[in-house]
C-alpha cells in the first residue's frame, strides 16, 4: 500500500512573477532551492498545488516547479491562449529565474505543453507520463473512443462554440468525476485514498477558481492539431505509460505512434501500472530524466 502522506505534500514554495504583458505568473515549489529545475506541467484544470516525488527531490538534488498554467490556478488568463504563447511564457519565466539545464515532466493533458517547450529547445529533456497524444494523427483515428472522437470533431469544426459550450459544462466536481470513471481499478485505489483526493480536489478547485474558460481553451488546444513538429525534437524524450491505463483521453496506443514520431525516444510501458504512475514510479521517472543530462 502507499503511503500517500509521503507523496503528496503542500507546495513548500510559492511565488509569482509579472510578465512583460503585465500578466501575473504564479507557480509552486518542492525540493532544495539550488536543486537541478524540473518544470511540471500539470494534467487538465488542475492548479499546479500537486507536485510527485516530493519526498525523493532532496535525495535527487532536484527542484520541481509547476507553472499554473494562464487562467488556471494563480496566474492571469491569456487572451488568446495557445501552445505557442504558453512556450512565450514559460521562456520569459525561464529568463527572470535564471534557469539553467531545465529538464520537464507532462503529465496527461500537460504533455502537448510540455513537448512544445522541447519543440522551441527550452529543456534539455523531457518525460511525458500517461501523456495525451495528437489525437488528430492519422495512425490514432482509428483507435479513439467515441466520445473522444466526437469532442475533436466539434473542436474542428467550430473551436469557439466548443470551448463556450465546454465551460459552461465543466466544474471542478465534474472533473474529479470524470477522472475516476475513466480510472482503472489499480488507480483509484490511489485517486481514492482520503489524502490524495484531497489534494488532487484541492488542485482542481484552484484550477477552476477563475471560471472554467481557461481549462476550455486549454482542452481545445490539446484536442486540436498541434503546432509542434514531433519529428524534429531531438532531446531526449521518455514515454512513460501504464498498461493498465483506460483514460479515453490518454494516448490510446500508450505512445506507441509518439515513440515512433519522436528521434530520441525512449518507451516504458508498465505492466503494472495504471495512468498513476506519476505519482507511484516518481523516483523511476525522475531518476531517468535527470540521467540524461550531466552537471560537472
Amino acid at each position: 500500500m502507499i503511503n500517500t502522506k509521503n507523496i503528496v505534500k503542500p507546495p513548500e514554495r510559492q511565488a509569482k512573477l509579472q510578465l512583460q504583458d503585465g500578466r501575473m505568473l504564479a507557480w509552486s515549489e518542492w525540493g532544495p532551492v539550488e536543486g537541478l529545475p524540473v518544470l511540471f506541467c500539470t494534467g487538465a484544470g488542475m492548479s499546479g498545488r500537486l507536485g510527485f516525488g516530493a519526498s525523493d527531490l532532496p535525495d535527487l538534488g532536484l527542484k520541481l516547479i509547476a507553472i499554473d498554467r494562464p487562467g488556471v490556478g494563480l496566474s492571469d488568463p491569456h487572451p488568446n491562449k495557445t501552445l505557442s504563447s504558453w512556450v512565450d511564457d514559460t521562456q520569459e519565466f525561464i529568463q527572470a529565474n535564471h534557469l539553467d539545464n531545465l529538464l520537464c515532466v507532462g503529465f496527461s493533458q500537460g504533455a502537448p505543453f510540455a513537448l512544445a517547450l522541447a519543440g522551441r529547445n527550452l529543456v534539455k529533456a523531457i518525460a511525458i507520463v500517461s501523456g495525451q497524444d495528437e489525437l488528430t494523427h492519422e495512425r490514432l483515428k482509428p483507435l479513439l473512443h467515441p466520445d473522444v472522437e466526437r469532442m475533436i470533431s466539434a473542436v474542428q469544426q467550430d473551436p469557439i462554440k466548443f470551448e463556450q459550450q465546454f465551460a459552461q459544462m465543466a466544474t471542478p466536481e465534474g472533473m474529479w468525476q470524470l477522472i475516476i470513471g475513466m480510472s482503472s481499478e489499480c488507480d483509484r485505489i490511489l485517486y481514492e485514498d482520503v489524502t490524495f483526493r484531497a489534494a488532487y480536489q484541492q488542485a482542481l478547485i484552484e484550477g477552476f477558481s477563475q471560471g472554467a474558460h481557461p481549462y476550455a481553451r486549454d482542452l481545445v488546444n490539446a484536442l486540436s492539431s498541434w503546432s509542434i513538429k514531433l519529428e524534429e525534437i531531438t532531446i531526449p524524450v521518455d514515454l512513460w505509460y501504464g498498461a493498465l491505463d483506460t483514460s479515453t483521453v490518454h494516448s490510446p496506443d500508450f505512445g506507441a505512434t509518439l515513440a515512433l514520431r519522436l528521434p530520441n525516444a525512449t518507451h516504458i510501458i508498465d505492466p503494472k501500472q495504471g495512468g498513476s504512475l506519476l505519482w507511484t514510479r516518481a523516483r523511476d521517472i525522475l531518476t531517468k530524466l535527470q540521467s540524461h543530462i550531466s552537471i560537472r
